[in-house]
């Protein structure tokens, strides 16, 4: 089965997906060796590993994909969810960037409906008038017919449009063929509830990272509401910035390492050292 066959058949079976967000190679290996079996390439996560910066759509289209690179050749059988961001220009550069994550071997691709080039702004997320996201993202569902890729189709207009406008366009992602379907920034459980109707019986996608305006569920409270699908931005870049800033104030105190670190052991069997050893000893020469 391919990535998006196999995707598929997870989203038809029953139970809430946790979807933990990578970057590179180890954060993939380290997610696929906790036996998950999907993962979402993260913008923010990329930018904040490529740049040390923010998640502002400075990361392009040629870094995304070298990252989903590294995160396919470290976990080859984990599901990926490519983040697309706004398809890096219109329509026509929707649909390369999606024929690209599709041979490629991603399993989905996000493709969000704000404007590009962003604002000079870090507050706000302006987005396309509504007929020109429906081409968007009827270009990416085209485009999605040569490799079966899934589409997640994200409308961010809520904060600036309002939840009226933002119903308005999942009903219109689903009606253009959407696979699955994005609220971002939704104000509270009525809101979600409507998105998740509007979506119509296709998976509805969640950031529950905490620190978003509004309170996070938890995975429970989440799959009450409707949810097939939640993803986690921080939850393992958090952790890995704590522990290189523990590192660090070992390093600063006159210590080896931080009273946290991994045992070296440990480490050489993660990075998979053996493993290495195994395959190696096939093509040794004799004597």
């Amino acid at each position: 089965m391919t990535p998006p066959d196999r995707l598929r058949a997870l989203l038809a079976e029953p139970g809430f997906v946790v979807m933990p967000a990578v970057w590179d190679g180890l954060s993939a290996k380290l997610t696929a060796n906790a036996g998950f079996r999907t993962a979402f390439l993260s913008g923010s996560c990329v930018a904040a590993s490529r740049l040390g910066g923010p998640d502002l759509d400075l990361i392009s289209f040629g870094e995304m994909m070298d990252s989903f690179n590294m995160v396919r050749g470290a976990a080859p059988d984990l599901l990926v969810l490519a983040d697309g961001d706004h398809g890096y220009g219109n329509a026509m550069n929707v649909q390369r960037t999606v024929r690209a994550y599709g041979r490629a071997g991603a399993a989905a691709i996000l493709i969000e409906d704000k404007i590009t080039p962003r604002a000079l702004t870090a507050a706000g997320k302006p987005c396309l008038p509504r007929e020109e996201a429906r081409m968007k993202l009827r270009a990416a569902v085209e485009a999605a017919k040569e490799s079966g890729i899934l589409i997640l189709a994200r409308t961010d207009c809520r904060p600036t449009r309002g939840i009226d406008e933002a119903v308005v366009r999942i009903e219109m992602f689903v009606e253009e063929g959407a696979d699955i379907l994005f609220l971002d920034s939704p104000a509270d459980d009525a809101e979600v509830l409507r998105a998740v109707a509007a979506a119509a019986g296709r998976p509805s996608f969640a950031v529950l990272s905490p620190g978003a305006p509004r309170a996070t569920p938890s995975q429970t409270e989440a799959a009450a509401l409707g949810f097939k699908i939640g993803t986690y931005p921080t939850g393992l870049l958090a952790p890995v910035a704590a522990g290189m800033k523990a590192g660090l104030a070992a390093l600063a105190a006159g210590a080896a390492e931080a009273a946290s670190a991994m045992p070296p052991p440990e480490l050489r069997t993660t990075l998979g050292y053996a493993d290495y050893d195994d395959q190696a000893r096939r093509f040794i020469l004799p004597g």
